[in-house]
């Protein structure tokens, strides 16, 4: 629950609680609050300042900081683990658990993977499989960087192009 704050309502006093999420231009004007963990809900924040991020169509289970593939399935962009060992190079990740044939997959392109674990701190990260992430370079097959590990627990994702190693 927010905090509330006083305002005058019909002449009366009267406590009204902040907004934690914005629906829209109704809510103009409202003073914002911060969420359960402590933060602004993107919802209040201007457009361009927000993550980075894309809603779609997930094909299969995705479990919170997976890293997925975006591809396209009947002219339809669709998410799916992204996988060093069979060409899916990784788009983004996943903060939260989606299942298969969930419509509103949020897709992160960069910032704080923070739903991992086992992560060295300062060691740099590649793709792995279903998902998944390594501190090992790949010596053949498909080599992606994703970022560096900033704690036991998080990747500072910054995604570079996959390279293909024969």
């Amino acid at each position: 629950m927010a905090q509330k704050f006083k305002t005058l309502q019909n002449g009366r006093d009267a406590l009204k609680e902040a907004t934690v999420v914005s629906t829209g231009v109704s809510e103009a004007g409202a003073i914002p609050a911060l969420d359960s963990t402590g933060r602004l809900d993107e919802s209040v924040l201007p457009v361009g300042i927000a993550a980075d991020v894309k809603i779609l169509e997930c094909t299969e289970d995705l479990a919170a900081g997976k890293y997925v593939n975006i591809f396209l399935s009947g002219g339809i962009q669709k998410v799916r683990l992204a996988d060093a060992s069979n060409d899916r190079p990784s788009h983004g990740f996943v903060k939260e658990e989606f299942l298969t044939g969930a419509l509103d997959a949020k897709v992160y392109f960069e910032g704080a993977n923070d739903d991992l674990s086992g992560l060295t701190i300062g060691a740099r990260q590649y793709l792995s499989t279903a998902g998944g992430r390594t501190e090992t370079p790949r010596t053949s097959g498909l080599h992606q960087y994703l970022g560096i590990a900033i704690s036991a627990t998080e990747i500072n994702t910054d995604i570079d192009d996959e390279t293909v190693i024969l």
